[in-house]
């Protein structure tokens, strides 16, 4: 197969990166986030994993990949792919605007920008995510826009996922 990639932007902030699928190392998390494909949602800067930005989505998978690739220190430039059960972050503590249903499966689709991360949630222990993808390009200009959503907030930003 040829190699696949996605363009990843910062819409607000006219910022994007592109990150090429890893379809040998996580194949149905590949397949289904390349069929869901044009995403775009609302950003957040993570609280506990540090250098992350991601977007949460309804499910999109006909069955939730399995847990193929999987990493509790993800590296700058990686894709992460989450999946949580709408308890996991149904409190005030995680910071959303909108209600998250308790009996709602929420998948989150992340960006690993900078070094040093670690997915241990206080609440709910260890969170491996499914790495996914690979910043191959831009990955620079995307760390500034994402420390400036964490420095200026992230109101009004928007974070897109398309084929590219």
């Amino acid at each position: 197969m040829a190699d696949r990639f996605v363009t990843v932007s910062l819409d607000k902030r006219d910022a994007h990166c592109t990150a090429r699928l890893l379809d040998d190392r996580a194949p149905l998390t590949c397949a289904a986030v390349w069929e869901a494909l044009p995403l775009a949602g609302d950003v957040f800067h993570a609280k506990y994993a540090r250098n992350e930005i991601y977007a949460l989505f309804p499910p999109f998978a006909s069955t939730e990949p399995p847990l193929e690739n999987p990493t509790v220190t993800p590296i700058p430039g990686d894709l992460c792919y989450f999946s949580f059960a709408g308890t996991e972050l149904g409190t005030k503590a995680y910071g959303y605007d909108r209600e998250v249903r308790p009996d709602a499966t929420v998948v989150d689709l992340a960006l690993f920008y900078e070094r040093n991360n670690l997915l241990l949630n206080g609440d709910v222990g260890w969170v491996p995510g499914i790495v996914w993808g690979q910043v191959v390009t831009g990955l620079e200009e995307m760390a500034a826009a994402c420390n400036d959503l964490w420095r200026s907030g992230a109101a009004g930003e928007t974070l897109s996922f398309r084929r590219g």
